[in-house]
Formats: C-alpha cells, structure tokens, sequence
C-alpha cells in the first residue's frame, strides 16, 4: 500500500536549514522506521514521552543532523492531538534566534514527524555540572538569552508553560542558547485567564498547581525565576523529600537566597518568585532591570525600542 507523507509545514527562507526544495507533498512506495520520506536518515532515540520519542538523524542530501520528535498518531486522544497541533502552531509562529527551529512537519496515516535544529547538551546537564551554580556573569549570559526568547513569545501571545533547564538547548559553535519543547504551549489574548494544569511540579507557579485561572506570562516569570535561581546556586529553590512536600514550599513561597550572591541578583530572584502572581514581576520589568541590563549590554532593551512589532523583533545571532 502506497503511503503519503504530507509536507504540513517548511520554515520560511529557513537559511542554513536541511531543505532543499519548495515540494508541499511527498509520496514514496514506502516509509521505513530508518527513514522518513526518503528525506532523513534515523538514528539513535536521544528522548522519550508519553507519545513521542526523539531520535537524531541526518538529512539524506545536506548531510546536516538534525532533531526528529516522532509522534505516535495512534496512542492520542482527540485533546492530545489538539495539543500536538496546538504545539506545531505556536512553533511555527515563534521564529527566534534564541528558539530551537522547527524546520518542517511531516504527516503520515499514523505517525507526524517534526524535524526540529539539533542542540549539543541541555541546561539541566551544565547545571548538573555546577553543582554550586555559576557565576554571576555566565548566569546573566544564559539567563539574558531564555529571557529574550519568551519575552519575543510573549510579544506574539504565546505563553511556554514548561519552561524548565531541560527544555533550555545548547549551541556550542554559537555561543547561545534556545528554548524549545513546545509541547504545552498555548496562545492567549492579553488579560485572558487560561485554566489548564500543565508543566513539571518543581518549576510550576503555585496558581498553576491550584488549579486556579491564571494569567499566561506571570506563570512563565515564574519558572524564569526558578531557572535563574538554579543558575546562580546550582539547586532547585524548592525540593523537598517528596512532592507532597514540596508543593507545600511551592504554594508557602519558602525558599532561601543564599549570602553571596550580589543586592542586585537577589532583589531579581524575589521580584519574580512571589506567591501572589498580580505583584510577581512583568517582564517589561526584567528587561529594563540593572543587572539584566548589565548582563545582555542592554540588548533586549535596545532591540525592544528599536522595533515596533513583534514579528520584526531581531533574529541576529547574538
């Protein structure tokens, strides 16, 4: 039986990227598991889900490696394919330097492939690495870099919500990292309470956890917050023996910033990991804050005044 492997989605002018041809649809004899649409040799699984499985493979033609998130059509209910399909859209809308590129979706009676830029390590590696956290310097760095990212997705109306060091990629010979799993993304309209439970307990906001509405960018200030905090000391700001235990430091807001790290630094850290998410920091606020600021050189700030719309937002590498 002849199978059609359907072109849903090739990145615009995607430079550097593994296409070679404008083809909308592909129809091949056959599909093996090695190869995708005679497109991308599969190697090994460099990740696994509840749905998905992630495997490294190389574009037959270019030779380029790249990342391919191998969905399994026929586990999904009717809400995860929506999810699936929610998470292809917001990644087709976020065009960033500083986010993993999704170069293009291919559709199969029961299997979608999507063919993601390939990163060396994640951040949950490197922070393994520095179990004292790093210095302030490299931390501003990073953190400067994640901040743009969902700061430009906020921009658009798309809200991440599982923003966590494993979801934070490495590029080595760029000198950068990008953001990616989009899995539980969603798109909102400005003041719009969204309602859905979703992302990893350590780095979820307490109204999240609640169960209560919320509003979209305050829950990813959060897990920013969490983030920079694990940067800087090398440890999550609330991890207790069990979950039970540290769902109750989550929802109290009990944590402690540690003597050495600098006025500005702390002042940071507990503007955005506040329990009550109307006084939690905006990230209008992040971007203009001094050790922000003297972290990125001022960047973010200079490419926000600078640009008008959000579509036109920078995409330099850095």
């Amino acid at each position: 039986m002849e199978i059609v492997a359907e072109r849903l989605f090739m990145a615009s002018g995607a430079s550097g990227g593994p296409e070679t041809g404008s083809l909308r649809r592909k129809t091949s004899s056959h599909i093996r598991d090695a190869r995708i649409a005679g497109l991308y040799d599969l190697e090994h699984t460099i990740g696994q889900g509840h749905f998905a499985v992630v495997k490294l493979a190389k574009h037959v033609f270019t030779g380029e490696k790249v990342a391919v998130k191998i969905i399994d059509k026929t586990k999904m209910d009717a809400e995860s394919t929506a999810n699936i399909m929610k998470e292809v859209r917001c990644m087709k809308l976020v065009q960033h330097a500083n986010i993993v590129r999704l170069y293009e979706v291919l559709d199969t009676q029961t299997k979608l492939f999507l063919i993601l830029e390939l990163g060396d390590y994640d951040l949950h590696d490197f922070i393994v690495k520095h179990e004292k956290g790093v210095s302030e310097p490299i931390a501003q760095q990073y953190f400067c870099q994640i901040m743009i990212a969902i700061d430009y997705c906020h921009r658009l109306h798309v809200v991440h919500r599982d923003l966590k060091p494993e979801n934070v990629v490495f590029f080595e010979k760029l000198g950068m990292v990008k953001l990616t799993d989009f899995g539980f993304s969603n798109s909102y309209e400005p003041g719009e309470q969204l309602s859905t439970s979703c992302g990893s307990l350590a780095y979820s906001a307490p109204e999240i956890l609640l169960g209560d509405s919320y509003d979209a960018p305050a829950v990813d200030v959060w897990s920013l917050g969490v983030i920079l905090f694990m940067l800087v000391c090398g440890r999550l700001p609330f991890q207790e023996a069990n979950d039970s235990e540290t769902l109750t430091k989550i929802l109290d807001c009990v944590y402690t910033i540690p003597d050495h790290l600098s006025a500005p630094l702390k002042r940071l850290v507990q503007s955005m990991l506040v329990r009550e998410p109307s006084k939690r920091a905006k990230l209008d606020e992040i971007v203009e804050n001094p050790w922000v600021i003297a972290g990125d050189r001022g960047l973010a700030t200079k490419k926000r005044r600078k640009k008008n719309s959000p579509n036109q937002y920078e995409m330099e590498e850095q």
